[in-house]
């Protein structure tokens, strides 16, 4: 999980506690660097304090919904019910007003977990969606057990796809996910990357296919949207 806190002491005896409960926490202490790694699609949870350097809570939870839909449990000293009703409005799963009982937010996260549990999740580093087996740790992707063949460009368009399973995801929350993932800083997206987008797209669609039969069609076209990565019975156009 990540957590995003700019209190060091607070940060570092939160995370400790979180480690002892078997989670494994990241620790970013300022509003820009927290959205940077939340949009990496790395984590399971976000923890995000309210009042961040850089960039509050309220607008990296706003900018983080554009582009993803991982749980994200608010923390703030400021319990008023404004700051509450805007934190969930924007997207935010849960609130919690500090100071808070550690074993409560355990109990949080594994509620909002519970709820979001991803089925495309497989073991640390993999996700599964289908016939299709992405393990990002080996570099390897599979349908059916049978290898594709993808560039890295190609291999990480596709973590993109299957960390969302049957999410519309528009071509510049695809830009932004992949900057992201690569450690890179988010900029204005060019039409020119949407042709890219569709290119290297449809070539993923091929290695699919030419793994396994089952492969064919599980990457889907929303007209107007975007792309969509599902199994076969999912609605969209192959």
């Amino acid at each position: 999980m990540l957590l995003v806190e700019d209190d060091v002491k607070l940060a570092e005896r939160t995370a400790e506690y979180l480690r002892g409960h078997d989670f494994v926490v990241e620790q970013a202490a300022d509003g820009e660097t927290g959205l940077t790694r939340a949009l990496a699609g790395e984590h399971e949870v976000v923890l995000l304090d309210l009042m961040l350097p850089k960039r509050d809570g309220l607008s990296v939870c706003r900018e983080l919904r554009r582009a993803s839909a991982v749980p994200v449990i608010m923390l703030s000293a400021r319990s008023e019910e404004i700051d509450r009703v805007l934190g969930l409005e924007l997207g935010a799963d849960d609130y919690l007003a500090k100071p808070f009982s550690p074993r409560e937010l355990v109990a949080r996260i594994r509620a909002v977990l519970r709820r979001g549990a991803a089925p495309s999740q497989t073991q640390p580093g993999a996700r599964r969606c289908g016939p299709l087996l992405v393990d990002r740790d080996r570099h390897r992707a599979t349908v059916e057990g049978e290898a594709c063949e993808l560039t890295a460009y190609q291999f990480d368009l596709l973590w993109i796809l299957v960390g969302a399973p049957e999410q519309a995801l528009t071509r510049e929350q695809i830009h932004l996910k992949l900057r992201a993932l690569r450690g890179e800083p988010a900029t204005d997206f060019d039409p020119a990357v949407d042709r890219s987008i569709d290119v290297h797209l449809s070539k993923i669609r091929a290695a699919l296919a030419a793994a396994h039969p089952s492969g064919a069609g599980l990457i889907r076209t929303l007209r107007g949207v975007g792309y969509m990565l599902a199994p076969p019975d999912a609605k969209g156009e192959p």
